[in-house]
């Protein structure tokens, strides 16, 4: 392989590569621009003939980073779920395009994406009013990487330039747990309300709301005191539908006593609200629905309880801060982590560990007096026996 450069203009060269095409054998040549120096450009020149004789050579193109994020997004979709996809395309049309799109996509350098954060950080809200937050920035990373490694198995790039990025650093957010005098004076607080069910499943259960609001009476097994959590909601800009839990497996949730009496209850009054429109409830009928039977929108959990609770002298939570709360009362109270893992329905009990590594301190407190006592009896038997 031979390649030599040409001066066009002060600082601007051409670096012409020649080589044979594989299938007729006739010299061809690819050219590239470059701006700096002529030395600067020898040094690129030479570096192209190595990745052209090393397989690792990427054919020129005028292709930007918007135009590959297009054609990314239409190949992924298959591939993930509807609102994954949907927030791909937010990320990617909103939030990178505006910075790094009209860079041609072989061009693009890992200090470039760098700066790229840099700005979204300070001025990167579509509003004009300040920056995103990291953690929206972490996503931006996720979304680029993962495109960018795509090019790569395409062959449009040699290498994933985001990989030598890193995206600035999330402070975890401290969750806020309810303790159970809290949990109590909410469960009493909105008895009356619509939402009663739905805060005692998330308390007493550890659900999601898509799985709450997914939730049918054919998996809810009063006479065994359980609940089979095989789904959950997901809201789109389509519409809502049903998918596999977060998981990715089906779970199953001994409830407390308090729960079984109240959903019973629940059931009989549910069932005399729906003959009165009209429809019968069935197996298939939505534990948590409207008042016709029909599903509720996640979302719209989410917004009820967020009005309830700034109306209410009760610490202010979100509702997915309930299921935090029902995962501390576990582990506070001695139960193991594997099983706490279990109902959350957690990959792994990792995940679980470091979620609520905030409980575990106290839990040691508790194990090493528990050991302590052990000892102390042990020790006090020993010296009785011997005496």
């Amino acid at each position: 392989m031979k390649g030599h450069i040409r001066q066009r203009s002060p600082g601007h060269w051409a670096i012409v590569l020649e080589m044979r095409d594989p299938e007729t054998g006739r010299r061809r040549r690819k050219w590239h621009s470059f701006k700096g120096t002529k030395r600067e450009a020898q040094v690129a020149c030479s570096r192209l003939i190595a990745e052209l004789s090393g397989g690792a050579y990427i054919e020129p193109t005028r292709t930007t980073v918007a135009q590959f994020l297009d054609r990314w997004l239409d190949h992924v979709k298959t591939q993930v779920a509807p609102r994954t996809h949907e927030r791909y395309v937010e990320l990617a049309k909103k939030s990178i395009a505006p910075l790094i799109g009209n860079i041609v996509l072989t061009k693009l350098q890992p200090v470039t994406i760098s700066a790229a954060y840099s700005k979204a950080l300070v001025e990167g809200r579509r509003d004009g009013k300040g920056g995103l937050s990291p953690r929206t920035v972490g996503h931006m990373h996720r979304v680029l990487r993962q495109a960018l490694q795509q090019a790569v198995r395409w062959q449009l790039l040699a290498r994933n330039p985001a990989d030598a990025v890193r995206p600035p650093k999330v402070e975890r957010v401290k969750m806020r747990a309810l303790d159970a005098t809290e949990s109590a004076a909410l469960l009493e607080a909105i008895r009356s309300t619509r939402m009663f069910v739905p805060v005692m499943l998330a308390l007493t259960c550890g659900m999601r709301r898509g799985e709450i609001t997914a939730l049918r009476w054919r998996a809810v097994d009063l006479g065994n005191a359980q609940v089979s959590v095989m789904a959950s909601a997901e809201q789109t800009a389509a519409g809502v539908r049903e998918k596999e839990t977060k998981s990715g497996r089906a779970r199953t949730v001994s409830l407390t006593g308090l729960a079984v009496e109240e959903l019973r209850c629940h059931k009989a009054r549910q069932a005399e609200e729906l003959l009165r429109v009209g429809v019968r409830q069935t197996d298939d009928t939505h534990v948590v629905a409207q008042t016709d039977g029909q599903p509720l929108m996640p979302q719209s959990l989410t917004h009820e309880f967020a009005r309830f609770i700034a109306g209410a002298k009760l610490p202010r939570v979100r509702f997915h801060d309930l299921r935090h709360s029902h995962a501390t009362h576990l582990l506070a109270n001695g139960v193991h982590p594997k099983i706490a893992q279990e109902r959350l329905g957690h990959a792994s009990v990792g995940t679980t560990l470091d979620l609520y590594s905030h409980v575990l301190p106290g839990m040691q407190a508790d194990a090493a007096s528990r050991v302590d006592a052990a000892l102390k009896a042990a020790l006090d038997k020993y010296r009785n026996a011997k005496g």
